[in-house]
């Protein structure tokens, strides 16, 4: 992983940025309450910029330690894989997108706050794994056995479509993960299209 650290240098600003931000942000509520996603600042107010702030705050050290981890074991190989600009435009676009379900979904809900690089890192493991759909993959629940890339993003998948629409009410935005995931999907195919076909020959070997 650390050798792609020199090699990725788009994701290195992501992640100082992100780092930096939120904690700045554990320290000063004042800035918290400015950068966060809220559905009525943005519809009403016109602060469109919440979209893409509130992907830079946590909401502790451990939201923070997490997302950062997931960014950093997929986000430099990905941008490695997928080229400099077309790793921002991914990044930015699996962020913004992430958050319009929400939006639309708790309009009116002035109490509504959401924060985190979640959606975003949904989209960047979902192109990883575009590339890279055989990889051994490790789950958190299972950190001893390892599974191919594909059906632990399958399963990913499944589990935040069943999470959204159940009608369960949870502090984590299922929302976000799941809209973030097929962005990622989604932009890998269009900015890079050999990604989907790497996908195509993996499923095709396996019945073989």
């Amino acid at each position: 992983m650390l050798q792609d650290i020199p090699h990725a240098p788009v994701a290195l600003v992501i992640f100082i940025i992100t780092l930096a931000t939120s904690f700045m942000a554990f320290r000063d509520s004042t800035l918290k309450n400015k950068l966060i996603f809220n559905p009525v600042l943005v519809s009403d107010r016109k602060e469109y910029y919440r979209l893409l702030t509130s992907g830079l705050i946590h909401g502790d050290q451990y939201h923070l330690i997490f997302n950062m981890l997931a960014y950093f074991f997929f986000a430099f190989k990905v941008e490695i894989l997928i080229g400099h600009w077309q790793f921002a435009f991914l990044y930015i676009a699996c962020l913004l997108i992430a958050d319009i379900p929400t939006l639309i979904r708790q309009e009116g809900n002035i109490i509504y706050r959401t924060l985190g690089a979640s959606g975003a890192i949904s989209g960047v493991l979902m192109a990883f794994i575009l590339f890279e759909p055989g990889a051994g993959m490790t789950f958190i629940i299972f950190p001893f056995f390892s599974f191919p890339a594909w059906l632990l993003g399958l399963g990913f998948l499944a589990y935040s479509f069943y999470a959204t629409f159940s009608g369960r009410h949870s502090k984590i935005n299922h929302d976000a993960h799941l809209w973030g995931a097929l962005a990622g999907l989604v932009f890998t195919v269009i900015l890079a299209p050999e990604a989907a076909q790497i996908l195509v020959d993996y499923i095709g070997s396996a019945f073989e």
